[in-house]
């Protein structure tokens, strides 16, 4: 039985231009990289924002063992149906009970379980459940099923609140990502009681943009200060991305590689 899993945790895809890098570039990262389990967050893989069957499909079809959300999760109402049937598509936990879906998953990997975890942060986003309060909910469940390797995706704005949510984690569970601001952060770590950190693992989608809109776009809305209509920019792609290792015995990080495929 093997004592170490190798899981993915992929940024932000955005639209169907990073749907497609995505799919171009993830079987051979995990073939290369000896990957056992992959995370994808996809709450901005459909043209125009949010997230659709269709784009879902093309991201579990690439590859993705589970797709996690955000703000953006139930932008598109042709998802709702989805989120309540699917078991590898999850948005955060903490928006409120009868929301479409659940906020948590399992990956059975037959010798070890990975359970999944997807919070939203709330400074300067949504007012939601206390994204501390829900973790700690569903982790005490998980732990209470045995499930010993957990990983937190943790969508916010704020980089403090990300951290906050990391340290508070340690030693708890295997690892904590951030995702939402698409730009990646070089501060991978693992922190002093075992879980590996990393403030927001980036995107996957054009390299030349802001957050993945038309430069000019987003430089005409801060400048102008009047409604724009954005669009995803074109042309070359990157992945960003993060490995953790974790021993599956105890279930804490021994490594942690952070990457970035153009």
């Amino acid at each position: 039985m093997k004592n170490e899993i190798n899981i993915l945790c992929v940024g932000d895809v955005v639209g169907s231009i990073g749907c497609e890098f995505l799919r171009s570039k993830l079987p051979s990262i995990k073939k290369i990289k000896g990957i056992d389990a992959v995370i994808v967050n996809g709450e901005n893989s459909a043209d125009g924002n949010g997230i659709t069957p269709v784009s879902a499909k093309h991201i579990l079809d690439s590859g993705a063992d589970i797709i996690t959300g955000g703000n953006h999760s139930f932008r598109r109402p042709e998802m709702y149906p989805l989120f309540d049937e699917s078991d590898t598509i999850i948005r955060p936990a903490n928006y409120p009970n009868g929301a479409f879906g659940k906020g948590y998953a399992i990956i059975d990997l037959g010798f070890t379980q990975i359970g999944i975890i997807n919070i939203m942060g709330v400074v300067y986003t949504e007012p939601l459940d206390c994204p501390f309060k829900t973790a700690d909910d569903i982790i005490e469940k998980m732990k209470t099923d045995g499930i010993k390797n957990i990983i937190i995706d943790i969508h916010a704005e704020a980089t403090a609140e990300k951290k906050a949510i990391g340290y508070y984690l340690d030693g708890r569970v295997s690892a904590v990502f951030g995702t939402h601001t698409h730009v990646q952060t070089a501060d991978e770590q693992i922190l002093p009681y075992g879980t590996g950190f990393i403030t927001d693992i980036g995107m996957v989608g054009p390299k030349h943009s802001v957050l993945g809109v038309k430069p000019e776009l987003s430089i005409k809305k801060m400048k102008d200060k009047l409604p724009v209509r954005f669009a995803i920019a074109d042309g070359e792609c990157c992945l960003d991305g993060c490995i953790f290792t974790i021993n599956t015995k105890s279930g804490k990080c021994i490594a942690i590689e952070r990457i970035r495929i153009e």
